[in-house]
Protein backbone atom coordinates (compact mmCIF):
# COMPACT_ATOMS: atom_id res chain seq x y z
CA UNK A 1 0.00 0.00 0.00
CA UNK A 2 1.37 3.76 -0.70
CA UNK A 3 1.50 5.96 2.08
CA UNK A 4 1.58 9.19 -0.43
CA UNK A 5 0.96 9.26 -4.03
CA UNK A 6 2.28 12.01 -5.56
CA UNK A 7 0.20 13.50 -9.14
CA UNK A 8 1.97 16.15 -11.03
CA UNK A 9 2.92 18.13 -7.96
CA UNK A 10 3.60 21.88 -8.95
CA UNK A 11 4.74 24.94 -7.53
CA UNK A 12 5.30 28.32 -9.52
CA UNK A 13 6.87 31.26 -7.65
CA UNK A 14 6.97 34.56 -10.26
CA UNK A 15 10.47 34.26 -10.98
CA UNK A 16 10.85 30.48 -10.80
CA UNK A 17 9.27 26.68 -10.78
CA UNK A 18 10.06 25.68 -7.28
CA UNK A 19 9.01 22.00 -7.72
CA UNK A 20 8.03 20.56 -11.29
CA UNK A 21 5.50 17.92 -11.97
CA UNK A 22 6.40 15.48 -9.71
CA UNK A 23 5.04 12.24 -9.66
CA UNK A 24 6.11 9.54 -7.40
CA UNK A 25 4.65 7.39 -4.98
CA UNK A 26 6.22 6.40 -1.33
CA UNK A 27 4.85 2.96 -0.13
CA UNK A 28 3.77 2.47 3.72
CA UNK A 29 6.33 1.81 6.00
CA UNK A 30 9.37 2.75 3.93
CA UNK A 31 12.37 4.86 4.64
CA UNK A 32 12.49 7.16 1.88
CA UNK A 33 15.10 9.75 1.00
CA UNK A 34 14.78 12.74 -0.60
CA UNK A 35 18.06 14.07 -2.10
CA UNK A 36 18.84 17.07 -3.77
CA UNK A 37 21.14 20.15 -3.82
CA UNK A 38 20.17 23.08 -1.91
CA UNK A 39 17.44 24.86 -3.88
CA UNK A 40 15.94 21.45 -5.56
CA UNK A 41 12.67 21.65 -4.57
CA UNK A 42 12.36 19.16 -1.42
CA UNK A 43 11.90 21.60 1.13
CA UNK A 44 9.13 23.22 -1.35
CA UNK A 45 8.04 19.33 -1.76
CA UNK A 46 7.55 19.14 1.73
CA UNK A 47 5.82 22.07 2.60
CA UNK A 48 2.93 21.18 0.32
CA UNK A 49 2.97 17.76 1.50
CA UNK A 50 2.47 18.95 5.23
CA UNK A 51 0.08 22.10 4.22
CA UNK A 52 2.48 24.30 4.63
CA UNK A 53 2.30 25.89 1.01
CA UNK A 54 -0.29 25.16 -1.57
CA UNK A 55 0.63 23.46 -4.67
CA UNK A 56 0.23 25.81 -7.86
CA UNK A 57 -1.35 22.64 -10.00
CA UNK A 58 -1.61 19.03 -9.46
CA UNK A 59 -2.13 16.52 -6.20
CA UNK A 60 -1.01 14.48 -3.38
CA UNK A 61 -2.76 11.40 -1.79
CA UNK A 62 -1.65 10.56 2.13
CA UNK A 63 -3.55 7.69 2.83
CA UNK A 64 -6.00 8.30 -0.18
CA UNK A 65 -6.27 11.78 1.02
CA UNK A 66 -6.05 14.60 -1.23
CA UNK A 67 -3.64 17.28 0.21
CA UNK A 68 -6.01 20.12 -1.90
CA UNK A 69 -8.71 19.01 -0.39
CA UNK A 70 -8.64 16.95 2.89
CA UNK A 71 -5.56 18.70 4.54
CA UNK A 72 -6.86 18.77 7.74
CA UNK A 73 -8.03 15.10 8.08
CA UNK A 74 -4.27 14.16 6.48
CA UNK A 75 -3.01 16.09 9.44
CA UNK A 76 -4.36 13.89 12.26
CA UNK A 77 -1.29 11.08 9.96
CA UNK A 78 1.49 13.34 10.30
CA UNK A 79 4.38 14.90 12.17
CA UNK A 80 7.38 16.82 10.99
CA UNK A 81 10.66 17.06 13.15
CA UNK A 82 12.00 20.27 11.56
CA UNK A 83 16.00 21.55 11.23
CA UNK A 84 15.32 24.17 13.97
CA UNK A 85 14.35 21.58 17.53
CA UNK A 86 11.26 23.54 19.23
CA UNK A 87 12.37 22.06 22.69
CA UNK A 88 11.35 24.38 25.66
CA UNK A 89 15.20 25.06 26.80
CA UNK A 90 13.93 25.45 30.67
CA UNK A 91 11.75 22.33 30.66
CA UNK A 92 13.28 18.93 31.20
CA UNK A 93 13.49 16.17 28.88
CA UNK A 94 10.38 14.96 30.55
CA UNK A 95 8.50 17.92 30.81
CA UNK A 96 9.51 18.77 27.51
CA UNK A 97 7.53 15.41 25.81
CA UNK A 98 4.55 15.50 28.49
CA UNK A 99 4.21 19.14 27.12
CA UNK A 100 3.52 18.42 23.97
CA UNK A 101 1.59 15.42 24.60
CA UNK A 102 -1.09 18.02 26.14
CA UNK A 103 -0.41 20.59 23.26
CA UNK A 104 -1.98 17.67 21.03
CA UNK A 105 -4.52 17.02 23.66
CA UNK A 106 -3.79 13.98 25.56
CA UNK A 107 -5.00 14.23 29.26
CA UNK A 108 -1.98 13.80 31.59
CA UNK A 109 -1.84 10.56 32.58
CA UNK A 110 -1.70 9.56 29.59
CA UNK A 111 1.10 11.89 28.23
CA UNK A 112 2.96 10.95 31.14
CA UNK A 113 3.04 7.03 29.95
CA UNK A 114 3.76 8.33 26.41
CA UNK A 115 6.74 10.76 27.29
CA UNK A 116 8.38 7.56 29.53
CA UNK A 117 7.71 4.80 26.32
CA UNK A 118 9.58 7.55 24.17
CA UNK A 119 11.91 7.99 27.20
CA UNK A 120 12.86 4.30 26.70
CA UNK A 121 12.89 3.99 22.99
CA UNK A 122 15.28 7.06 22.52
CA UNK A 123 17.30 6.22 25.29
CA UNK A 124 17.14 9.51 27.34
CA UNK A 125 16.18 7.83 30.14
CA UNK A 126 18.97 8.60 32.20
CA UNK A 127 18.41 12.27 30.99
CA UNK A 128 14.82 12.14 31.78
CA UNK A 129 14.96 15.15 34.71
CA UNK A 130 18.06 16.81 33.09
CA UNK A 131 16.89 20.61 31.78
CA UNK A 132 17.25 20.25 28.00
CA UNK A 133 19.50 22.97 27.60
CA UNK A 134 22.36 21.07 29.07
CA UNK A 135 21.60 18.51 26.19
CA UNK A 136 24.52 17.85 23.66
CA UNK A 137 23.12 18.58 20.23
CA UNK A 138 23.06 14.69 19.21
CA UNK A 139 20.70 14.33 22.36
CA UNK A 140 18.12 17.56 21.50
CA UNK A 141 17.91 15.82 18.14
CA UNK A 142 16.70 12.74 19.80
CA UNK A 143 14.26 14.19 21.54
CA UNK A 144 13.44 16.67 19.15
CA UNK A 145 12.28 13.60 16.65
CA UNK A 146 10.64 11.21 20.19
CA UNK A 147 8.09 14.73 20.35
CA UNK A 148 7.46 14.84 16.44
CA UNK A 149 6.23 10.98 17.69
CA UNK A 150 4.35 11.41 20.54
CA UNK A 151 1.17 11.40 18.29
CA UNK A 152 1.90 7.90 16.68
CA UNK A 153 1.70 9.73 13.53
CA UNK A 154 1.80 7.47 10.51
CA UNK A 155 4.00 8.87 8.36
CA UNK A 156 6.85 11.29 9.72
CA UNK A 157 9.23 13.89 7.80
CA UNK A 158 12.71 14.61 9.14
CA UNK A 159 14.36 17.24 7.66
CA UNK A 160 17.85 16.79 8.04
CA UNK A 161 18.10 15.30 11.47
CA UNK A 162 21.56 14.92 11.50
CA UNK A 163 22.71 18.20 10.62
CA UNK A 164 25.86 19.60 12.72
CA UNK A 165 25.98 16.25 14.78
CA UNK A 166 29.73 14.60 15.65
CA UNK A 167 30.09 11.19 14.00
CA UNK A 168 29.67 9.18 17.22
CA UNK A 169 26.39 11.16 17.56
CA UNK A 170 24.98 10.59 13.93
CA UNK A 171 25.57 7.08 14.18
CA UNK A 172 23.69 6.81 17.45
CA UNK A 173 20.75 8.44 16.12
CA UNK A 174 20.68 5.88 12.92
CA UNK A 175 20.69 3.24 14.98
CA UNK A 176 17.76 4.69 16.79
CA UNK A 177 15.97 5.54 13.23
CA UNK A 178 16.87 2.33 11.94
CA UNK A 179 14.41 0.65 14.45
CA UNK A 180 11.53 2.97 12.78
CA UNK A 181 11.43 0.92 9.92
CA UNK A 182 7.82 -0.50 9.34
CA UNK A 183 6.27 1.06 12.21
CA UNK A 184 6.42 4.21 10.85
CA UNK A 185 6.74 6.12 6.89
CA UNK A 186 10.11 8.04 7.35
CA UNK A 187 10.45 10.94 5.09
CA UNK A 188 14.15 11.77 5.43
CA UNK A 189 15.76 15.23 3.82
CA UNK A 190 19.51 14.91 4.24
CA UNK A 191 22.78 15.99 2.47
CA UNK A 192 24.78 13.11 4.24
CA UNK A 193 24.78 10.18 1.11
CA UNK A 194 26.38 7.66 3.60
CA UNK A 195 23.08 7.91 6.10
CA UNK A 196 21.29 7.47 3.20
CA UNK A 197 22.82 4.38 2.26
CA UNK A 198 22.67 3.53 6.08
CA UNK A 199 19.19 3.95 6.77
CA UNK A 200 16.90 4.47 3.07
CA UNK A 201 14.58 1.36 1.44
CA UNK A 202 14.52 4.16 -1.51
CA UNK A 203 15.66 7.40 -3.16
CA UNK A 204 14.53 9.97 -4.82
CA UNK A 205 16.65 12.14 -6.60
CA UNK A 206 15.41 15.73 -7.31
CA UNK A 207 17.15 18.75 -9.15
CA UNK A 208 15.97 21.71 -10.60
CA UNK A 209 12.24 20.88 -9.31
CA UNK A 210 12.84 17.64 -11.86
CA UNK A 211 12.74 14.02 -10.40
CA UNK A 212 15.83 13.00 -12.05
CA UNK A 213 15.49 9.49 -10.43
CA UNK A 214 14.27 6.95 -7.94
CA UNK A 215 14.52 3.73 -6.76
CA UNK A 216 16.44 1.43 -4.60
CA UNK A 217 20.22 2.06 -3.76
CA UNK A 218 20.67 -1.24 -5.92
CA UNK A 219 18.31 -0.37 -8.18
CA UNK A 220 19.86 3.11 -8.81
CA UNK A 221 23.55 1.12 -9.34
CA UNK A 222 22.14 -1.33 -11.72
CA UNK A 223 20.18 1.26 -13.98
CA UNK A 224 22.78 3.64 -13.87
CA UNK A 225 25.86 1.36 -14.35
CA UNK A 226 27.74 2.97 -11.21
CA UNK A 227 28.40 1.50 -7.29
CA UNK A 228 28.68 4.49 -5.30
CA UNK A 229 25.75 6.72 -4.55
CA UNK A 230 28.16 9.79 -4.32
CA UNK A 231 28.56 8.97 -8.39
CA UNK A 232 25.15 8.61 -9.67
CA UNK A 233 23.83 11.59 -7.69
CA UNK A 234 26.30 13.53 -9.39
CA UNK A 235 26.09 12.21 -12.23
CA UNK A 236 22.56 12.52 -12.93
CA UNK A 237 22.60 15.76 -11.77
CA UNK A 238 25.25 17.51 -14.15
CA UNK A 239 23.22 15.58 -17.05
CA UNK A 240 20.11 15.53 -18.54
CA UNK A 241 19.76 11.76 -17.93
CA UNK A 242 16.80 10.80 -15.36
CA UNK A 243 16.59 6.92 -14.30
CA UNK A 244 13.20 5.82 -13.67
CA UNK A 245 11.99 2.53 -11.06
CA UNK A 246 10.78 -0.41 -13.54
Amino acid sequence: MNAIEIKQLRKEYKDRVAVDDLTFNIKEGEFFALLGFNGAGKTTTIKMLTGLLKPTSGDALVFGKSIITDMNSIKEYINISPQETAIAPNLTVFENLVFIAEIYGFKKEIAKTKANLLLEQFKLTDRKNDKSKKLSGGLKRRLSIAMSLITNPKIIFLDEPTLGLDVRSRRELWHILNELKGNVTVILTTHYLDEVEALSDSIAIIDKGNLKAIGSLDELKKQSGLEKLEDIFLTLIESEEVLWRH
